[in-house]
């Protein structure tokens, strides 16, 4: 039995504390034994495997890793794809060898449904310009399979063409269908500023991304201008990343939450190995458990806070790129 089959069935269910502990910290071991990148890592940060007895004290990689190293737990041959982030111009963009797509799949889908019900029910309409052009991004991939399998719905992607996109907005759906807007948000202000309508029927789902398209503004100040010109009570926004193989959902005042197998942590941005408490500001570090064969401890360059009950909001990003430790390792 593969790691794959042995876990997943675990991974996949509504844990316990307890049991996503357990989890999280065998995960840990065989990732240090078997991802070449992390293990070196582990050794180099001086952290002895045996001494972690919670998920807190795993130590976290950092992103910038997935930028020139392959982040890979096990042998390299059987990778299905390889995704690529945007990145900004002259970056070099992040990239996730993935060897089990099913997986992936099986996260993204278990993800949506357990915040908004089964993907058959929906219309996805996918205003992704800038991700659409590109064959390796993880969120087209996405959207490419929700879209398939509701297709009969009405569901589409949407380039440039503003005027296709209202056209199919204002034509009446099924009863029973529900329908998402899910775009980037520099691509749901131009449209907005073109086409605004009522959409206080439509689920604006934003999922990030200026791109160097707009400047950058606050999650706040974004719904607000949506909220205005789309007549709409809240947006709902998507947070996930190419490094990673499940997302968090907020389904309004940017408060985003988490699936059962997938944890946030706050840590000090003076101190990576310190976590804060909820209410305190720091960096964004993630558990992933379904991201077994590459790393499943990520610290992002994403500031945010998290609260009490689990949920947490991202607040913006590190001004400085380097976050500390992450050149400790030269293979």
């Amino acid at each position: 039995m593969n790691l794959s089959d042995e876990i997943r069935h675990s991974v996949f269910r509504d844990l316990k504390d307890d049991e996503f502990e357990g989890l999280a910290i065998e995960i840990f071991h065989r990732q240090y034994i078997s991802n070449q990148v992390y293990g070196q890592f582990v050794k180099l940060m001086g952290i002895d495997p045996a001494r972690i007895s919670n998920a807190a004290g795993i130590p976290m990689l950092p992103v910038q890793f997935f930028r020139d190293q392959k982040v890979i737990s096990g042998e390299e041959a059987g990778i299905q794809k390889v995704f690529s982030s945007s990145g900004t111009t002259g970056s070099i963009p992040s990239k996730h060898f993935v060897r089990d797509l099913n997986l992936y799949e099986d996260s993204f889908t278990r993800s949506f449904r357990s915040f908004y019900g089964e993907p058959e029910n929906y219309r996805f309409l996918a205003l992704l310009p800038g991700y659409l052009e590109r064959n390796d991004s993880s969120l087209v991939y996405m959207m490419e399979n929700f879209i398939r399998k509701t297709y009969q719905n009405g569901s589409g992607f949407y380039l440039n063409d503003f005027k296709s996109l209202h056209e199919k907005l204002i034509e009446p759906a099924d009863e029973n269908i529900r329908t998402v807007l899910f775009g980037a948000s520099f691509a749901l202000l131009d449209f907005s500023e073109q086409y605004p309508m009522d959409l206080n029927h439509v689920i604006i789902m934003e999922t990030g991304g200026m791109k160097g398209r707009r400047m950058e503004m606050i999650r706040e100040e974004l719904h607000e201008i949506l909220c205005q010109r789309f007549n709409a009570g809240k947006i709902h926004s998507e947070y996930g990343m190419t490094e990673l193989l499940s997302q968090a959902y907020s389904q309004g005042n940017g408060i985003f939450r988490c699936p059962p197998w997938m944890k946030i942590l706050i840590r000090d941005t003076n101190d990576p190995l310190q976590m804060l408490p909820a209410g305190q500001t720091g960096g964004i570090n993630i558990i992933d458990l379904a991201n077994m064969y590459s790393c499943s401890f990520i610290a992002t360059q994403d500031l945010g806070k998290l609260h009490p009950d689990g949920s947490f909001e991202v607040l913006g990003r590190f001004d400085d790129s380097d976050i500390r430790g992450c050149n400790l390792l030269v293979i």
